[in-house]
C-alpha cells in the first residue's frame, strides 16, 4: 500500500492530527509562509505517494493551498470549518471525520459518539 503524505502548516497541527491516525502517514509542516521553490523540495521525495493538503482556512493557508494547487493539481485537499479556522483548534471529532472521508484510517474513538473533543 503506498505512504499517505499529508501537508500541514505547522507541528502544532501535525501533534492535533497524529493521535486521530490509525495508520502510517507521513504528516510535513510547511511552517507557515512558503515558496514554489520550498514546496518542490519539501515534495520531492514523496511525488509518487498520494498527496493531501490539509491547511488552515486563513488567508496565510489559502495563500499556501493556491501555490500546492498549481504545482500539485493532483493532490487531494482537506478542508477544516471556517468557524475554527485552524486545523489545530478543529475538535478532533471534526478532523476524524474529515480524514476518514478522505480514506484515512482514524481510531474509531474520535469520530462520533466518541468522548473526546
Amino acid at each position: 500500500m503506498d505512504l499517505k503524505v499529508l501537508i500541514v502548516e505547522g507541528g502544532s497541527d501535525r501533534k492535533r492530527l497524529v493521535p486521530i491516525l490509525a495508520e502510517p502517514v507521513e504528516i510535513l509542516c510547511t511552517n507557515g509562509t512558503i515558496s514554489a521553490y520550498h514546496i518542490e523540495e519539501l515534495l520531492e521525495p514523496y511525488e509518487q505517494h498520494e498527496i493531501f493538503i490539509f491547511l488552515d482556512a486563513d488567508a496565510s493557508g489559502e495563500s499556501i493551498r493556491k501555490l500546492f494547487k498549481q504545482l500539485y493539481p493532483e493532490a487531494r485537499h482537506l478542508y477544516t470549518d471556517r468557524l475554527y479556522r485552524e486545523v489545530e483548534t478543529t475538535p478532533t471529532k471534526l478532523l476524524a471525520s474529515i480524514l476518514a472521508a478522505a480514506n484515512f484510517k482514524v481510531h474509531p474513538k474520535f469520530l462520533a459518539g466518541g468522548t473526546h473533543e
